[in-house]
């Protein structure tokens, strides 16, 4: 069976929820007397390896990393003061939870920005504080994978991106 991949070993890519990684190979497992194909990624933060089925690669939103410019560009969305409008912290979340699962790097940095905001105005309830968390750690792990620096770097070049337009985390 030929299969046309659509990524290759040493591709750079961003899996939704997840962050960023590297695919370092293509193997065939056996799992539950099934044989599959599966990428192995290394996740850039943390100790994580996953293993994801050729054939469902697409269906997870998984995309390749953006380029130097258009990450310089998505930073610039921190020196934008549009958030979103007044909704009830139950609506928040679920269109921040919408934007998160895209994978998009742009809707990431939107919810980061957005909840920043909200976190200047009043404490983010548990929920949210968790997910501003989460969504800081997707977009340190593309930010560190895309410049080639250590996940530390990757912190220090958002926090001096998100401080400089005078937003404390």
């Amino acid at each position: 069976m030929e299969v046309d991949f659509l990524f290759q070993i040493g591709d750079k890519i961003v899996y939704p929820m997840y962050g960023a990684g590297v695919i370092e190979t293509i193997e065939e497992k056996e799992i539950l007397g099934e044989k599959q194909q599966y990428f192995l990624i290394k996740m850039q933060i943390g100790d994580l390896q996953l293993m994801v089925p050729v054939g469902k690669i697409s269906n997870l939103g998984i995309r390749l990393a953006v380029d130097v410019p258009t990450l310089e560009n998505t930073l610039l969305i921190f020196h934008d003061s549009e958030s979103a409008p007044s909704l009830s912290w139950n609506q928040r979340y679920r269109m921040n939870m919408d934007k998160m699962r895209t994978g998009d790097i742009q809707d990431g940095a939107e919810v980061i920005r957005d909840l920043l905001h909200r976190k200047k105005e009043k404490t983010l309830n548990t929920s949210e504080a968790r997910m501003l968390h989460n969504a800081w750690q997707i977009l340190i792990s593309e930010l560190a994978l895309v410049k080639g620096c250590t996940e530390n770097q990757a912190n220090d070049v958002l926090n001096k991106e998100v401080n400089s337009v005078e937003m404390y985390l």
